[in-house]
């Protein structure tokens, strides 16, 4: 086994630095994308759980003979659109249609028309430049033969 880099983490012939660098930024991009869904995600989750909640605190508040204020919170805002005509789910589905899938496939189709669909090159060349090759924990690609250290 060479200490090399597998091919899919090589430089195709004839690709500039310039592009190299130019991919890795829109896959930085997309990286902060991918956060930002996730966050999103977490706003669904987090959203729903406090509809929920709220519901289980308006029957409380029912029960503890507060009908008023119950049925006020109950009408105003159980079940209420966080933005105009939509719940979190018709967000996510907007999102992830709309930009998310753009921005992926975008992101792709320069990958593909410039390194023949490689992924992560700036990073794996980093990874050439800043490890110390030959050395324990620094290999350029995993042993398969058995237990791996962190």
């Amino acid at each position: 086994m060479t200490d090399e880099p597998l091919p899919q983490h090589q430089r195709p012939d004839g690709v500039s630095d310039a592009t190299v660098e130019a991919l890795g930024r829109v896959s930085e991009a997309l990286e902060a994308v991918e956060a930002a869904r996730g966050f999103l995600y977490s706003f669904h989750r987090l959203s729903g759980t406090a509809d929920l909640t709220l519901g289980e605190g308006v029957d409380g508040l029912r029960k503890a003979g507060h009908t008023q204020l119950a049925d006020r919170i109950d009408r105003e805002l159980v079940g209420r659109n966080v933005l105009q005509g939509r719940w979190t789910f018709q967000i996510m589905e907007e999102y992830d249609d709309g930009y998310y899938a753009t921005f992926k496939e975008l992101e792709q189709a320069a990958r593909d028309e410039l390194v023949g669909g490689r992924r992560h090159l700036y990073e794996a060349e980093m990874k050439e430049d800043r490890r110390t090759a030959g050395d324990p924990g620094h290999e350029a690609v995993p042993d398969d033969s058995g237990p791996q250290s962190p």
